[in-house]
């Protein structure tokens, strides 16, 4: 057991589980943004850039 309480085969087995989910074989691009709204999807750190700087967040 190592010290973070994992078995050996345990640990190998979520090591391999993560890096079969985090390969990129599982990822997807949707449209939603686009047919909801009409345009393309932003980027999540300029959308936090732009509401920060507009004083979005400001109690």
């Amino acid at each position: 057991m190592g010290d973070d309480g994992l078995s050996v085969l345990e640990a190998e087995w979520l090591a391999e589980l993560f890096s079969t989910l985090l390969d990129g074989h599982n990822a997807f691009t949707a449209d939603g943004v686009r047919r909801v709204l009409g345009r393309e999807p932003r980027d999540f750190a300029e959308f936090a850039r732009d509401a920060a700087a507009a004083g979005d967040w400001q109690g």
